[in-house]
């Protein structure tokens, strides 16, 4: 039996894993929910769900220089102790997190830190886009919630493709480290630095270049 998209919702919200996750233990459980609760736990991947409302006060600040010293990132990871901030698995984490950073410049941490008026503008562009391209005003709205939604993923970190696993978005990856560790982790900031930036050259080319070495 195949995994529907609202079973596989319903697991998510439950358990805290990922999409991906759910679907496998859906699949792998035959469509018997309560056998894929199981499936995850015992995989640590739903323990992340119990540990959403730990306080994650620990952690580390990191740097990470790309490029011959034109890309850097500043980043903040945290995490529940000071044992686990030590941990070398926790700190290739937070350095992974911040190669991802380096290679695919977000904007911003979460959907939550996106201006509402950076979205308005947003929708106001693809509503105008559709307008002219003729397309009916009963489905424009839902166009354009599908088109806010790749917006997000290519401007909030937790949204989008972890460049080592394109399977995982970055907040599931973290879900699954989280059961791993045993750890609540966060990653609460960050500042990415690129040489020349705001100058007139092509911002994008250091970037590129990073994802492609990450690769």
């Amino acid at each position: 039996m195949s995994a529907n998209l609202q079973d596989i919702s319903k697991l998510r919200q439950q358990t805290g894993a990922g999409m991906l996750d759910c679907k496998k233990a859906i699949d792998e459980a035959a469509g018997n929910f309560d056998k894929a609760v199981e499936i995850l736990r015992k995989k640590g991947v739903a323990k992340a769900a119990k540990r959403s409302e730990k306080v994650a006060a620990e952690g580390l600040v990191h740097s990470y220089i790309h490029a011959g010293g034109k890309i850097g990132v500043l980043v903040e990871v945290n995490c529940e102790t000071d044992f686990v901030a030590k941990n070398e698995s926790f700190k290739d984490l937070v350095n992974d997190v911040a190669m991802h950073i380096a290679a695919s410049a977000p904007l911003y941490v979460s959907k939550e830190e996106v201006p509402a008026e950076l979205i308005d503008k947003e929708k106001d562009v693809y509503r105008e886009q559709m307008k002219n391209e003729g397309k009916p005003e009963d489905i424009i709205e839902k166009i354009i919630d599908g088109k806010i939604e790749k917006y997000y993923s290519e401007i909030c970190l937790l949204e989008q493709s972890f460049i080592k696993d394109e399977d995982k978005t970055i907040s599931e990856m973290l879900v699954e480290k989280t059961g791993e560790i045993g750890e609540k982790i966060t990653i609460r900031r960050f500042s990415r630095y690129e040489l020349g930036e705001g100058l007139e050259k092509k911002s994008c080319d250091f970037a590129e270049e990073v994802a492609e070495q990450l690769n």
